[in-house]
C-alpha cells in the first residue's frame, strides 16, 4: 500500500501532466497545421499510476458513431460496474478507475481536438484500426471538399464511467461523457457553411476503450463512439 505522502505526490504530478495535455490541446482546436508532432498517448499504463492528480447529437461531426465491434458480456447478462472495476483489477493490479476516468478526459480532449484540426499522426495511436479509418477518410474529405472545422470544447460537464468488464485478456470501459462545445465549418473562402461559434451546445458522447492486459505495452484505444439513443 502506498502512504499518504506517495498519494498526494501522485496527484500532483497527474494533475500537472493532465493541465499539459488540456493546454497543448486547446493551442490546436480551430487550426489546421501542416505538420503536428506527435503528443503523448494518455492511456499508456504505466506502473504506479494508480491514483490521477442533455442527449443531443455531438457537435462536432465525428464520423460513424455507430458501435465498430461487439462488445461481450457474460453469459447471464451486463455486470454492474463496480464488479466489472474488480475484474479489471484482478487482470492488472495497477488499474484504478480515478486514473482511468482522468486519462479518458484527456484523450477527449485530445481526439476531438485533432479530428478538428486534420491531425492524424494524434489520432493514430489513441484509436484502434477500423475508427482510425473512418476518422482519416472522413478528414481526408473535408480537406477535398476545401472545408476548415473550428471547434472548442468550452467545459466538461461529468466523465462517468458507465460499463466495464473483462472480455477474455481484453479490458474494456465505456464512459459517458457531458460537454458543452461551438463548432463552425468554412468553406474555402471563409464562409460558414454550418455551426455558430457564438451558440454553445451540450453535447452526450459515449465512448468505448479497450486494451490487451497482457500485451508488454498494452494501451487503451477508443473502439467506439455512439450517443444516447
Amino acid at each position: 500500500m502506498m502512504n499518504g505522502g506517495s498519494v498526494l505526490l501522485e496527484i500532483v504530478i497527474f494533475a500537472a501532466v493532465a493541465a499539459f495535455f488540456i493546454y497543448r490541446l486547446r493551442s490546436v482546436l480551430g487550426r489546421r497545421h501542416g505538420e503536428e508532432r506527435e503528443r503523448p498517448n494518455p492511456y499508456v499504463q504505466r506502473p504506479g499510476d494508480s491514483v490521477p492528480a442533455a442527449e443531443a447529437d455531438n457537435v462536432i461531426p465525428l464520423p460513424d458513431r455507430r458501435p465498430l465491434e461487439p462488445v461481450n458480456f457474460p453469459d447471464d447478462g451486463p455486470i454492474s460496474v463496480a464488479d466489472g472495476v474488480r475484474q479489471i483489477q484482478s487482470a492488472d493490479a495497477n488499474f484504478n478507475e480515478k486514473g482511468f476516468l482522468t486519462g479518458a478526459r484527456a484523450a477527449f480532449e485530445m481526439i476531438v481536438g485533432a479530428f478538428a484540426a486534420g491531425d492524424t499522426p494524434t489520432l493514430r495511436p489513441l484509436l484502434a484500426d477500423d475508427i482510425y479509418d473512418q476518422f482519416a477518410t472522413a478528414i481526408h474529405q473535408r480537406q477535398q471538399a476545401g472545408e476548415v472545422l473550428e471547434s472548442r470544447i468550452h467545459k466538461i460537464d461529468s466523465v462517468d464511467l458507465t460499463e466495464a468488464h473483462m472480455d477474455g485478456r481484453t479490458a474494456i470501459c465505456t464512459v459517458t461523457i457531458t460537454s458543452f462545445q461551438t463548432h463552425v465549418t468554412r468553406d474555402s473562402a471563409g464562409t460558414i457553411v454550418e455551426g455558430n461559434p457564438a451558440t454553445q451546445e451540450e453535447v452526450v458522447d459515449i465512448w468505448t476503450f479497450q486494451r490487451n492486459t497482457r500485451a508488454s505495452n498494452p494501451n487503451w484505444l477508443l473502439v467506439e463512439t455512439r450517443t444516447p439513443g
